[in-house]
């Protein structure tokens, strides 16, 4: 890991050596929700199909889903483009050491049924097997009854006080966070601080849609992955092609990258859910592909 210097956090390391309109920007525009840029994915899903059938083969619980697919081919991104695994605070643009997914885990599938918070590494040699087990066992333990992460067990402690207290909590962790300083009893299972934000709302049912960004913590992407539909597509011959599709809709913080950037990513999420079989190769392990135009 590299050493830390002035200027640095826990969490990322201050990037000095940026061209002037990246080093400019986060003073002209500071605040991350007011910087949001939309994309929006379709993820055919014959590839993965197939793929599905054949690692769930003979399996009757902690099956392969297409989240888990997805989510891996999304980290494995992140780590072959590491531009995509930067965030703004206090005015400072830094890489973060870590690529990081979290989401959000429902305990029961009920109206009342509590929430709890998943908050994962994805390492240079994760595969699509370690990262499987990891997300299984921190699915588990969020729905074991008593079970309460970090950020929550927090957030139930601070909101039982009066409430011009939570207010004054809230503005200094806000200032904390901002410099790098929170503590890791708040933020340590906290989404915002992840390095990509997943919301799985098509496992309820919900068309797909895009999330914003917020200004608290150090999120620079939130995913929404939205029900699966039927899609026709059409060739440049007139020829159709009915099929199966997951929407993925992204927002990103459009001072961290540009255009371009953002479109190799897209493509190469692309080629790897089009041959799954690349998750089973360390993370780290590059991938050809090609952006369409």
């Amino acid at each position: 890991m590299e050493k830390r210097k002035w200027g640095d956090r826990k969490d990322g390391v201050w990037l000095k050596d940026l061209p002037p309109l990246n080093r400019i920007a986060p003073g002209v525009m500071p605040n991350r929700a007011d910087n949001e840029a939309y994309i929006n994915v379709d993820i055919d899903l014959r590839p993965l199909d197939a793929y599905l059938a054949k690692k769930n083969e003979g399996r009757t619980a902690d099956r392969y889903t297409y989240f888990h697919l997805i989510s891996a081919a999304i980290c494995k991104a992140f780590i072959l483009r590491p531009r995509m695994n930067r965030f703004i605070c206090n005015y400072r643009v830094y890489q973060r050491r870590n690529v990081t997914t979290a989401f959000v885990v429902k305990k029961m599938f009920d109206d009342h049924a509590e929430e709890g918070l998943a908050f994962l590494e994805y390492e240079p040699a994760e595969t699509i097997d370690s990262f499987h087990e990891k997300i299984m066992r921190v699915i588990h333990q969020t729905r074991r009854e008593g079970a309460q992460d970090t950020s929550s067990g927090a957030m139930d402690i601070v909101s039982r006080l009066p409430q011009w207290l939570i207010n004054l909590i809230v503005k200094t962790t806000l200032w904390l966070d901002k410099h790098g300083w929170a503590p890791q009893a708040l933020i340590g299972t906290d989404p915002n601080h992840a390095a990509v934000f997943l919301s799985n709302l098509g496992s309820i049912g919900l068309e797909g849609g895009y999330h914003h960004l917020a200004n608290w913590g150090t999120n620079s992407c939130f995913i929404v992955l939205g029900k699966k539909y039927m899609k026709m597509e059409y060739s440049k011959d007139g020829g159709q092609d009915l099929h199966e599709v997951i929407p993925l809709g992204i927002t990103l913080d459009e001072r961290i990258a540009d255009g371009y950037y953002y479109s190799g990513t897209v493509a190469l999420v692309k080629e790897l859910l089009a041959h799954p079989a690349l998750l089973e190769l360390p993370a780290d392990s590059p991938v050809e592909f090609s952006i369409k135009r």
